[in-house]
């Protein structure tokens, strides 16, 4: 066998985490730095346009493809649950919706034993990430990597909703990521120009000249190589070919809530009882590698649309295609331009909640899930989404061989507030429907109709309907418990020179979409590898 070769670091997974990773830690140009991605080159078109979220999420051959065991709460249904495999991972793929979290939840962070990750110490690396296009303040940054743009699609029912929101009692908020989350507003976008600001795109790309930086795709990792109980290498697959690197710093793992635990399991590191099921060597008997998975939900009430052209009929017609094409060619504008749900509210769905517990996304447009044809009808439609999960679920490998996809069990809607909170969610979003601004552009409730009134209804709908947010994470948490994966610097216990990095990490999901939280735990990752004084251990001090 040759010689592996070495490196200084090693980063698996090139999503949003290892890409910022990678661009952090090769900036140095005496440091030696490899990249595996399982995926392949971000070549796909659709990629790139930020309405492709709708075309690509679901794609195969962009995707890792995993499915989840039959979950109680929907009445065993599976569902699919997409997880980017491409240079950038699920930022490759995402609705781009930059919501950081609410203040409190990185506040909690700390409170569960997790010094240097409350939101006094987080927001300087929300700001070192962000090109925040209408400038730095207080709370935003400007002349970071990551470009966080205003909305440059139009449509006359987004007035209309935000006078529906205002009419319902919620106040206008022009910035969800200020000071405050709660209230209506258009989302901000992670979009620069006319194309989709991807982690590949912003951290990735300025770094793949640098001779210090080697990126592989097509590199299935298959364990963590390990000496004594220190991480040394990573051993992998690319082409049918085994192949195997050595580390002389740190192997940071960055594949995701699903494919950290995954690969730390295969690695001997997690529940001694579930790796002697699988005839793994126990390096490090860890019970919380893979539990404590949490996930936001979505489901929908979808109305048809009695006045004016929608989202629908755009899609199902070549003359109004062509014209949004030439939109976003020529001015950087119109449906093309749009992610998920381009405008947003967060509210409390009850009195209790200190802070917003339901997020909604507005588009006018419908469909039954992302990734499936839009509805043959003018439609427009609510989607609700629970901020603040109680139920957890678990990633368990099935079988010793990495090909295999682990066991995913979300485990969704297992406690009665997560049901409440859902089903009092989706009301508000019928009584947004019903306010006297919408009520002139509505057709009549299709999603689910208005015979579903009682809970038992809200919820056998629920049941039948609800799906993924595509917010999987907690399952590497961070904290200093006996569950806990790793500690505030986020390296593994246990095993030396081992850390995970990204939304594995997060003790409990935070409220909203993950993606900005998630590239600013690498930012505060690659400081504290870069200068072991930074964040954690300057208060630790």
């Amino acid at each position: 066998m040759t010689t592996p070769e070495e490196y200084d670091f090693i980063i698996i997974g090139a999503g949003s985490a290892g890409s910022v990773l990678a661009h952090r830690l090769s900036a140095d140009p005496a440091t030696r730095v490899l990249l595996l991605e399982a995926g392949g080159q971000d070549r796909d078109p659709w990629i790139h346009i930020p309405a492709g979220f709708f075309r690509n999420i679901y794609n195969p051959r962009l995707n890792w493809g995993f499915e989840t065991e039959p979950v109680p709460g929907f009445a065993g249904r599976s569902i699919p649950w997409p997880r980017g495999r491409v240079l950038g991972g699920s930022s490759a793929l995402n609705g781009l919706v930059y919501i950081r979290g609410q203040k409190e939840d990185f506040d909690l962070w700390r409170q569960m034993g997790n010094p240097g990750w409350s939101y006094e110490d987080v927001l300087p690396y929300f700001r070192k990430a962000e090109n925040q296009e209408r400038g730095a303040n207080e709370y935003h940054g400007a002349g970071g990597p990551l470009d966080v743009s205003d909305l440059r699609m139009d449509h006359p029912l987004h007035a209309v909703f935000i006078a529906a929101a205002k009419e319902a009692g919620y106040a206008f908020n022009a910035d969800f990521n200020g000071a405050t989350q709660e209230g209506v507003g258009v989302y901000q976008m992670t979009i620069r120009g006319r194309r989709r600001c991807g982690a590949a795109l912003a951290y990735l790309r300025p770094a793949l000249g640098r001779r210090n930086l080697t990126v592989r795709t097509g590199a299935l990792a298959e364990r963590v190589l390990i000496e004594g109980s220190r991480a040394v290498g990573v051993a992998w697959r690319a082409g049918g070919v085994a192949q195997r690197a050595r580390a002389r710093a740190e192997i940071l793992l960055a594949g995701g809530a699903v494919n950290s635990p995954q690969l730390l399991q295969l690695s001997g590191i997690g529940p001694a009882g579930l790796l002697a099921e699988h005839g793994i060597a126990v390096v490090a008997d860890l019970p919380g590698v893979g539990e404590n998975l949490q996930d936001h939900l979505n489901s929908r009430v979808v109305t048809r649309i009695a006045r004016g052209p929608t989202l629908n009929e755009i899609s199902r017609s070549l003359p109004r295609q062509g014209l949004a094409g030439l939109a976003w060619l020529l001015a950087r504008r119109g449906p093309l331009m749009m992610g998920a749900g381009p405008l947003g509210l967060f509210a409390r769905t009850r009195e209790g909640p200190a802070t917003p517990d339901v997020q909604y996304h507005f588009m006018a447009g419908s469909l039954d899930r992302p990734g499936a044809p839009m509805h043959p009808f003018p439609g427009a439609s609510i989607a609700c989404v629970p901020c603040r999960p109680e139920s957890r679920g678990w990633i368990r490998i099935r079988s010793p061989d990495p090909a295999a996809p682990p066991r995913i069990q979300p485990n969704y809607l297992a406690t009665e507030n997560d049901r409440t909170t859902l089903i009092e969610g989706l009301r508000i979003a019928r009584r947004l429907f019903g306010t006297a601004a919408m009520r002139p552009y509505v057709g009549g409730e299709v999603m689910p109709g208005t015979a579903v009134q009682t809970n038992e209804e809200w919820l056998a709908y629920i049941r039948e309907k609800a799906g993924t947010g595509f917010h999987a994470s907690g399952t590497c948490r961070m904290g200093s418990d006996p569950m806990a994966v790793v500690d505030p610097a986020l390296r593994v216990r246990g095993v030396g020179a081992l850390r995970v990095i990204d939304a594995s990490v997060m003790p409990t999901v935070v409220s909203g979409n993950t993606n900005a939280a998630t590239v600013m735990i690498a930012e505060k990752a690659a400081d504290m590898i870069l200068r072991p004084g930074a964040g954690v251990a300057a208060e630790a001090a």
